[in-house]
């Protein structure tokens, strides 16, 4: 049952993606980051109301880094989306735990508190090399400015995980962290509209029945996917669960095919193939030693999506 709950958490995040890069037809990049902010506030606001919970932190520098840093990063990601085919964006958002790991091995390297795992040094380098593949054809093609957009987002998505962790190891639930993160997602989206990042004869796009039902699916599917992550976390066994997030980058390539007849040379789908096995083995040395449950308490996984 856990496994289905992360498939569907997968495939949600897929067709969020999707619904991106269909809504970028209409609004700017910075609307769609206003917009989903916006509609996974109210939706969560009205849950954590129902239930009687509070919005009351006493972390709040923490909770305003970790939105910062993960606004920052969505809106990168969603920038990629709108420049790249669907699954070349997601593909480079899944090097995230590439990045920790890196950053856990080097931090350790430094301090002389870990020997080197050659295993993982080994993924880490390979992962590069699959990305260099990925984005053979963005920059043959003069979308190298998306591609940077998709590798940096990833980057930062690894800062806004630890971040998350850090806050989970606080005590704080993860309604709290989402909620702040959608909040300043929401304004964040905003003030990028207001300074100019909308259409050209007006602050703001108008709507149309297809182009409000694509903002309010992105919204929607967004937060059903988080809430399923945490589900498959809290049920599991995290190792499978954090290893089968990656057939997001299978659904994002059935989207793509799907909607946009995206095709791809054999050198992609074999970077694709390494970033994925990459990411699995990078995963598979972050979680070995995390027991089933202890990932919600320590990383709040509905928190991180970015």
């Amino acid at each position: 049952m856990a496994s289905l709950w992360m498939l569907f958490a997968s495939f949600a995040f897929a067709a969020m993606g999707a619904g991106v890069k269909l809504a970028s037809e209409f609004y700017s990049t910075s609307e769609l980051v206003m917009y989903r902010g916006l509609i996974g506030t109210l939706v969560l606001f009205m849950i954590v109301r129902h239930r009687g919970g509070t919005f009351r932190t006493v972390f709040p520098k923490a909770h305003l880094w970790r939105s910062a840093v993960g606004v920052i990063s969505l809106w990168l990601w969603f920038f990629a989306i709108t420049r790249l085919p669907l699954a070349t964006a997601v593909t480079l958002n899944y090097m995230a735990p590439i990045w920790i790991a890196a950053f856990m091995f080097g931090v350790g390297w430094w301090r002389g508190t870990k020997m080197p795992e050659w295993p993982l040094v080994l993924a880490i380098a390979m992962s590069f090399f699959g990305v260099t593949l990925v984005l053979q054809p963005a920059f043959e093609s003069n979308q190298w400015l998306g591609g940077l957009a998709g590798v940096c987002s990833s980057v930062i998505s690894a800062m806004a995980y630890m971040q998350v962790r850090k806050l989970g190891q606080m005590g704080e639930p993860e309604y709290r962290v989402v909620f702040y993160f959608s909040l300043t997602t929401a304004l964040a989206g905003l003030a990028g509209t207001l300074l100019g990042d909308g259409p050209k004869d007006a602050v703001f796009q108008s709507h149309t029945p297809g182009s409000g039902l694509l903002l309010l699916g992105i919204g929607i599917t967004a937060l059903m996917a988080q809430m399923a992550m945490t589900r498959a976390y809290r049920v599991g066994k995290v190792l499978v669960v954090a290893n089968l997030q990656y057939t997001g980058i299978v659904f994002s390539s059935l989207w793509g095919l799907a909607l946009w007849g995206d095709t791809f040379d054999w050198h992609v789908w074999l970077g694709i193939g390494v970033i994925l096995a990459s990411g699995i083995a990078a995963t598979f040395y972050n979680t070995r030693s995390t027991s089933k449950g202890a990932v919600v308490k320590d990383t709040d996984p509905i928190a991180s999506e970015t």
